[in-house]
């Protein structure tokens, strides 16, 4: 049989572990997996590479259309372009920071409209849950094709833009939850202590601090504890499945683990940033580190590794929220916008601090990157390397280390933390249902073969 391409020599993450095979695409499927599976017309020689699964990125932000507010933040062009040479070949949209927020029929159709034409990775998005859509806005996100939905727990949103996202009160919660429970789908959290970690923001900021550490301090472990629990109560008595969003502590893990082994429909995950950067050396980077929930201290970091070994966090996200350089670019970090550029830098990362670093399986690289986060929003063509699935793949070449610069990457605006950084490892190809759209030697492909995936 020819095949319209055959990955050879590589060794390829299935389900069952890593072994060296060959893989074989037709019509944007996986074929076959083994060896002498005959011709293609394009093969890919992967020795001395690992072939994964494509990244599945649950969290990212892409600000288009920026409703004549945010049109300089990232655009579908660039973000997808982005993913394409970091090896995300899916990623769930969240419902903000585009102008107008994705509540409604009208918002999401707004916003399907600002992508066509303009995808080089497949986006699926979420509806997002706010005091203003309790009438009718959450049945039509979910009659739409929507994955899920986000909501806020934190205080978010600029209330002088009309349209723009904003944070749910304890009964939005309630009421929102019951009517996401019967629409079968999860509700993704950004779970913080609005009320406390404004009030000890607002008091840092007026005592003259200005620091990232004093930021940090202004949002302790207890203000992601706490709404968790709130959230998993609530959970509870609505019947609604859940998920937090973003955990960066232990302790926030370990309720998650709790309410799971009580029964609760729970999952989490954490950001690359949390298991790379830490407390100390965040003012020396600047405030194009600062994000909420905050990075918190080394030690802090080790116990988020040693809950991702073990199986406590179900993947890992970019939650990629950039925005301009001005906003950045702030003497004092209370003021600086909170939101990392990430999204290309997940798998290099991931790679080399989880498997080169502490020995990570490769099983579990694939799950926490790739099938985790597929199986949780139901994305069933995603997150495998198995017959019948989507051709999605990220070619990785280990031990490869490179020094991350400005001009590597594919933002709007190119600023991120990751940038001087020495990674041990690189992303090589990717590939998108069976086209290729990155090699290392040529680039990003300049098709847009991506497409919105609606459930």
């Amino acid at each position: 049989m020819s095949y319209d391409l055959l990955i050879k020599n590589g060794l390829v993450i299935l389900e069952s572990g890593e072994v060296k095979t060959d893989v074989a695409v037709k019509d944007g499927l996986i074929a076959a997996i083994g060896t002498d599976l005959g011709d293609a017309v394009k093969v890919i020689d992967a020795a001395g590479l690992v072939v994964s699964p494509g990244m599945v990125d649950a969290h990212v932000h892409i600000t288009d259309p920026g409703g004549g507010y945010r049109d300089q933040w990232e655009g579908y062009i660039t973000g997808t372009a982005s993913c394409a040479k970091g090896g995300v070949t899916s990623f769930m949209e969240m419902p903000l920071n585009q102008v107008p927020a994705t509540v409604d029929k009208k918002s999401l159709e707004i916003k399907y409209e600002a992508g066509k034409g303009k995808l080089k990775s497949d986006v699926g998005s979420f509806g997002g849950l706010v005091p203003f859509n309790l009438n009718g806005g959450i049945q039509e996100l979910a009659e739409g094709g929507i994955a899920a939905y986000k909501c806020f727990m934190a205080t978010c949103g600029d209330r002088s833009i009309d349209g723009d996202f904003m944070n749910v009160d304890d009964y939005s919660l309630y009421e929102g939850m019951k009517q996401i429970a019967k629409t079968g789908k999860v509700l993704a959290i950004h779970a913080e202590n609005a009320a406390i970690t404004d009030k000890l923001g607002e008091i840092a900021y007026k005592n003259g601090e200005t620091t990232l550490k004093a930021y940090v301090a202004s949002r302790p472990v207890f203000t992601e504890v706490e709404p968790i629990r709130r959230a998993i109560l609530l959970a509870q008595e609505t019947g609604c499945r859940i998920h937090i969003c973003h955990i960066a502590c232990p302790e926030g893990v370990e309720e998650v683990t709790k309410a799971r082994k009580g029964g609760i429909d729970v999952t989490c995950e954490t950001c690359t940033h949390y298991l790379y950067f830490e407390l100390d050396e965040l003012d020396e980077i600047g405030p194009v580190v600062k994000c909420s929930p905050p990075i918190r201290d080394k030690e802090n970091q080790n116990g988020m590794w040693k809950k991702l070994l073990a199986g406590e966090i179900d993947f890992v996200t970019s939650d990629h929220s950039p925005c301009t350089p001005d906003l950045k670019d702030k003497a004092n970090a209370f003021e600086a916008w909170g939101g990392i550029s990430g999204v290309q830098n997940n798998v290099d990362v991931l790679y080399d601090e989880g498997v080169q670093k502490r020995g990570m399986s490769l099983k579990q690289f694939a799950d926490i990157i790739a099938a985790n986060p597929a199986d949780r929003y139901d994305l069933t063509q995603k997150g495998r390397i198995s017959v019948g699935k989507d051709a999605d793949f990220v070619l990785i070449k280990p031990n490869a280390p490179y020094t991350l610069k400005a001009e590597d990457l594919e933002y709007r605006n190119k600023i991120s933390p990751y940038i001087g950084r020495e990674i041990g490892a690189q992303v090589v190809q990717t590939v998108l249902r069976g086209h290729i759209i990155y090699t290392k030697g040529d680039g990003v492909s300049t098709d847009f073969v991506g497409s919105f995936i609606k459930k």
